[in-house]
């Protein structure tokens, strides 16, 4: 399937039809900056990362009651975890209702990328980490937290980096923002999903390999 401006502007405007104004000025700056993150790291994805980014909040105004419902039609099984932590269930619905409502954007690296936007996973492909992190400081993010990761992924000048500098900075900036993560959750007295536990450990592990193959050199 061949994703055109055409294609993406559909989208964009059906979204319009059933998500908030608030919502959907996140959403297309989650596009925007996808987009630039694509430029830096995958430039012959940029078209699939932005519809990813349009998709990727497409449940996310569900209740949490229609959230179960909705999983339970897609043949969805939450964990206990899931359910006590609200937040995380809309990547999941999302991912699963892109076959069924927007087939033409039924691409394993478009709902892997909605899927693991929220939670993050061990074994992260680049397009999923893009996402991710495009959601987490997008330009309509105001929190502190997100205007402090924003700064300390753009300030340094990422284009400017060489391509092992830039992987670096980038797991460097990943891993703050995963510990930001948990501390939120543990404030506020939620579990942490599997998955975030170990998406930040995996990020820590190779960081630590590259520093100990850095210092055999």
């Amino acid at each position: 399937m061949e994703i055109t401006e055409e294609r993406l502007s559909a989208l964009r405007n059906s979204l319009g039809d059933f998500i908030s104004p608030k919502r959907l000025r996140h959403i297309l700056a989650v596009e925007v900056m996808a987009d630039r993150l694509g430029g830096l790291f995958m430039p012959e994805k940029r078209m699939k990362l932005r519809a990813a980014a349009l998709l990727h909040d497409i449940t996310k105004e569900y209740s949490y009651d229609r959230q179960l419902s909705v999983g339970e039609a897609l043949g969805i099984v939450f964990s206990d975890i899931e359910k006590a932590a609200p937040k995380t269930l809309h990547a999941i619905t999302a991912a699963a209702s892109i076959p069924v409502r927007y087939p033409e954007f039924a691409d394993d690296e478009i709902i892997s990328g909605v899927r693991f936007h929220t939670t993050g996973r061990a074994g992260m492909t680049m397009f999923e980490k893009i996402i991710y992190f495009a959601d987490y400081i997008d330009e309509s993010r105001t929190f502190p937290d997100c205007v402090r990761l924003r700064g300390m992924f753009w300030d340094p000048d990422p284009a400017s980096m060489t391509p092992t500098e830039l992987d670096e900075h980038f797991t460097d900036v990943l891993i703050e923002s995963y510990d930001v993560t948990v501390r939120g959750l543990i404030d506020d007295g939620l579990p942490i999903h599997p998955a975030t536990s170990e998406a930040r450990n995996e990020l820590i592990l190779s960081k630590k390999e590259y520093e100990k193959a850095s210092i055999r050199r």
